[in-house]
């Protein structure tokens, strides 16, 4: 690999956090080089949203981001909104539409996308070289970045390597140890956006819902998602999920609403006898129809309830 020894900026890892900010440091003049470590940049990018790659939510606000800092996310998106993203797609005459919520879609692949950042990456001037994987950084009059037999120099180095999620697409702890390395505070990683398994027990009862979906509530303490829930082979995934899944911690339960706006118990709320024997049949019958399946529930799962 033979580069320039000298760049304002180099940003490590190109994905669509690394490629924006390359992008906008090119578009102020920055001499920028992004390194990643794959064989292809944008690879996340590809497989996000099925495949379509859900780049936007027009209903983005800063108070729906998880952050120590509640100031950053507004800071950030008063710099770029989605209406900016959604500006830049349109000139790229790439078709989309909104699902759910606000969520933005490609109408084609999610291909498309990545292609745009490469070339929004050109047009600002931006280097991007793939397969390399950096060995070495340290604070010397600026930066110094090596990686395999060679060293490269910048004044400005950004870390966008990404976090643990998929370590089959390469995912790795490098940008942990790098900020380790430098002193800064690390806030401990934990799994979120991602969806919950079933222990054995479960995963045997429910096996059958596996492919179904269906309209959900799901909440922790006053944290509440109204969306779809899907039944897995392993568990429980879908929109709903994933979102609450970002404010479990071990230990803690996971409401879920399978009939949000329903009142299920009404006719068996005075718990005589002669309505605690149908109460299995009851909640079949008033369970919503999960393509044309019931949820199947156990006479031991059961229980009286005088909540909703």
């Amino acid at each position: 690999m033979t580069v320039r020894p000298d760049y304002d900026v180099i940003v490590l890892g190109g994905g669509a956090a690394g490629l924006i900010c390359a992008i906008e440091a090119g578009k102020r003049g920055r001499r920028v080089a992004v390194l990643e470590r794959a064989a292809r940049i944008g690879k996340k990018i590809l497989i996000s949203g099925g495949g379509r790659c859900n780049f936007t939510n027009i209903h983005c606000h800063p108070e729906n981001f998880i952050s120590a800092n509640p100031h950053f996310a507004k800071s950030a998106l008063a710099a770029f909104s989605p209406a900016d993203f959604i500006g830049l797609v349109e000139r790229y005459r790439i078709a989309y539409h909104e699902k759910t919520l606000g969520q933005l879609f490609c109408d084609g692949s999610a291909q498309q996308i990545v292609t745009m950042l490469e070339a929004e990456c050109r047009q600002a001037d931006v280097r991007i070289l793939t397969n390399v994987i950096v060995t070495s950084v340290e604070a010397q009059d600026g930066f110094v970045v090596r990686a395999q037999q060679n060293e490269l120099r910048a004044s400005t180095l950004v870390v966008a390597t990404g976090g643990l999620s998929i370590p089959k697409m390469g995912a790795t702890s490098f940008g942990y140890e790098l900020a380790r390395q430098f002193g800064l505070k690390i806030v401990e990683p934990r799994p979120a956006l991602v969806p919950f398994l079933f222990n054995a027990k479960d995963r045997q009862h429910y096996s059958e819902l596996a492919g179904v979906s269906t309209e959900v509530v799901t909440s922790i303490g006053k944290q509440r998602f109204r969306e779809k829930m899907l039944f897995t082979h392993r568990g429980l995934s879908g929109p709903a999920i994933l979102q609450i899944s970002s404010y479990w911690k071990p230990g803690a339960s996971v409401a879920i609403d399978l009939a949000p706006g329903r009142d299920l118990t009404e006719t068996i709320r005075d718990g005589s006898r002669r309505y605690r024997s149908a109460w299995p049949t009851a909640g079949l019958i008033c369970m919503p129809r999960l393509h044309g399946r019931t949820m199947p529930f156990p006479n031991s799962s059961i229980t009286r309830t005088t909540g909703r």
